[in-house]
């Protein structure tokens, strides 16, 4: 069974971003059970209730005990959907601790499903220019399809189109990535420290670093 991580922002209660998640979060469970029959385990980490011990982190380098419980989720999972409101033009300051405080190797390989919720469509940029460029320098795979959701967009045509087309993406790279990140990760590191000669990992030719350097050196 996979292991699916939704990491809400909301800070309210009801919130529109954690509605969005457990949208986001049912049609990926829905396509896996469709697809495979393989069941999709979810879990949700909300952000409001580990404010304090983010802070806390954030100023003492050591995670309280709900705080580990949530890193260790996500560092756990095989895919994560991320959902922030939308705040001066960009993700939350709540949000960003977040992923300040996760060890810097914890989402490498991992799919990463990006989504915001925002009053109006005109932050819809918010996922492409801030939350897209987050995530790939934590060396993530975001799907392609990012879903932004504004208050008109609740009800009307078109988000649940975008939800499904989303998840089925993050489903599609969570059963692809059956292996580990880890495991194409040592397979990597084990041709650029080892043999020197080429690997493959996930159906890709990947050459050591060094011997690209070579080829490029000029007689």
């Amino acid at each position: 069974m996979k292991k699916l991580v939704v990491v809400s922002a909301g800070l309210s209660v009801p919130s529109s971003t954690r509605l969005l998640g457990d949208r986001l979060a049912a049609a990926v469970s829905a396509g896996a059970d469709a697809g495979t029959g393989a069941g999709v385990e979810v879990q949700v980490v909300e952000l409001r209730d580990l404010a304090v011990e983010i802070a806390h982190n954030l100023t003492t380098g050591f995670p309280g005990p709900a705080l580990g419980a949530a890193l260790a989720a996500v560092a756990g999972a095989d895919g994560l959907i991320v959902v922030t409101p939308v705040f001066s033009a960009s993700y939350s300051g709540l949000f960003k601790s977040f992923f300040d405080v996760l060890d810097r190797d914890a989402l490498a390989g991992k799919p990463v499903l990006v989504a915001a919720t925002g009053g109006s469509a005109r932050h819809s940029l918010v996922l492409e220019h801030a939350m897209r460029p987050l995530f790939a320098y934590l060396r993530a795979v975001v799907v392609p399809t990012a879903v932004y959701a504004a208050s008109e967009d609740w009800g009307a045509e078109g988000l649940a189109q975008r939800i499904g087309r989303a998840a089925g993406e993050l489903g599609a790279l969570m059963s692809a990535t059956a292996g580990g990140a880890g495991s194409a990760g040592s397979a990597v590191a084990a041709g650029a420290g080892g043999s020197g000669e080429a690997v493959q990992v996930g159906g890709f030719e990947v050459v050591p670093f060094a011997e690209q350097l070579a080829a490029l050196r000029v007689p």
